[in-house]
């Protein structure tokens, strides 16, 4: 069964960084098909500036930057935000996230900062960490 997610720029970095851990695993699952990532053009243009901003660490080059971009748009459910309500969350920069898994009506967000999302809850989505979603899924 496929699961619908909103992947935090976190767990992108975490899982372009290292092929280790359980941020990868959720790029791995997403290619698979077995794990659905809702997007807005916001949350890609802020994947796209960190990865670019640390692209150094990442050893990636701004091609296959744009490639990774274009295949989690081909894998993933585009979804638009309005805007309608903010601050919410304790990192203001994540309050876009949070209305993105309220629009697509997705109850999980996947990241690694947790704390950040404190008062998601009012709106009947988790906060899990990677390693969670995958034993989740098992």
């Amino acid at each position: 069964m496929k699961k619908k997610v909103v992947v935090d720029t976190n767990v992108v970095y975490s899982g372009l960084y290292s092929s280790r851990g359980a941020s990868y695993k959720i790029l791995y699952e997403i290619y698979k098909g077995n794990i659905v990532p809702v997007l807005s053009t916001t949350l890609i243009f802020e994947y796209e500036e960190i990865l670019k901003r640390k692209q150094s660490v990442l050893k990636l080059t701004d091609q296959e930057i744009n490639q990774f971009l274009d295949n989690i748009c081909d894998f993933g459910e585009p979804q638009k935000i309005y805007y309608l309500w903010r601050p919410v969350v304790n990192d203001p920069k994540d309050d876009h996230i949070l209305e993105l898994a309220v629009a697509s009506k997705t109850n999980c967000i996947v990241t690694h900062n947790i704390k950040d999302f404190k008062g998601s809850e009012h709106f009947g989505v988790i906060i899990i960490t990677p390693k969670q979603l995958l034993e989740e899924m098992q």
